[in-house]
């Protein structure tokens, strides 16, 4: 039996892979912090997308979930992108199925909405909308919707409604959720600010209200980075996905961050991000699969929108 290759060693094979192949190597923050340190760039959705549509390398190996890499793919048809586990989905992707979303269109015509699709979707859902945010420029692409058609923001209740409780703009939504971040409650939020009591609390708009009424401070996971180096306080709860630690301990050093806890664990991982390994990160480069590929007619769709976020997050 061949026994594993050493971390060591398998860094070194991914540089060395990555540099042969003319490859990129994107990393969203809930990442492991080994897959991390490997990353031309970490970072949100949002600074995520801007990187993979700017890259010139011939090949972007996405180190996040599934709709992170399509979205990757949607805006370089002809680059190959591949992702180290296939099977990385998202639970808020699968809460809105492009089939259930077209039909309720469908359903409702008269109504006109003008969609908004959280980045957190399928290719196929953000081919059926007009416009596409994350949780760090929502609130600026709702201010920029048209004034006189309603609107319908997919997939995530959550973020949305903190996006209207921002903008003052009713909206209607659909009831996605993100399983890590429902996972915290008030009473388990409600306990480590007992323990800390001088400890700030820091969480993603993901979140319930309940949690999110409990914060200092509501944010995407960039915007996250800025707040805590710049408050003067020294402990921070952090109530989003554990791999953000790996990040902020790297960016704040000087600072103490708490693991937000649920009522189960003290921390909260996705399954789904977790699923990203060094290993996997290694032969996707070698093998160039598994891919992420989609029929043309949907990634022509779902770029228009896609774009008019990258535009519309400029202003």
């Amino acid at each position: 039996m061949v026994a594993a290759a050493s971390s060591l060693d398998l860094k070194q094979e991914i540089l060395e892979l990555k540099k042969a192949r003319n490859a990129v190597i994107l990393v969203h923050n809930y990442q492991t912090g080994d897959i991390q340190e490997l990353g031309d760039y970490v970072g949100d959705s949002l600074g995520l997308a801007y990187h993979a549509k700017d890259t010139d390398a011939d090949v972007i190996a996405f180190c996040g979930v599934h709709f992170m890499a399509e979205t990757a793919k949607i805006v370089n048809p002809g680059k190959i992108v591949v992702l180290p586990d296939a099977d990385a989905g998202c639970s808020l992707e699968q809460s809105c199925p492009a089939p259930e979303l077209e039909a309720f269109l469908k359903a409702n015509a008269e109504k006109n909405y003008y969609v908004i699709a959280y980045i957190n979707c399928s290719a196929g859902v953000k081919a059926l909308c007009d416009v596409i945010c994350t949780s760090g420029n929502a609130v600026k692409i709702v201010n920029q919707a048209p004034a006189d058609r309603p609107i319908l923001f997919v997939p995530d209740a959550n973020l949305g409604s903190w996006v209207m409780e921002q903008t003052g703009r009713k909206m209607d939504l659909w009831q996605g959720s993100c399983y890590v971040h429902v996972e915290f409650t008030r009473d388990s939020i409600s306990k480590i600010k007992e323990e800390y009591p001088d400890a700030l609390v820091v969480a993603h708009p993901e979140c319930t209200q309940a949690v999110r009424l409990l914060a200092d401070e509501v944010c995407s996971t960039e915007k996250m980075i800025t707040f805590c180096q710049n408050t003067p306080v020294k402990d921070i709860i952090i109530v989003t996905e554990s791999g953000m630690l790996n990040r902020l301990r790297k960016e704040c050093p000087d600072k103490n961050f708490i693991p937000g806890p649920t009522d189960r664990c003290a921390c909260a991982d996705c399954r789904y991000m977790k699923m990203n390994t060094l290993q996997k990160l290694r032969d996707c480069l070698a093998n160039l699969e598994p891919r992420v590929d989609m029929d043309e007619e949907t990634r022509r769709r779902a770029e228009a929108p896609l774009l008019r976020m990258l535009e519309q997050s400029k202003n």
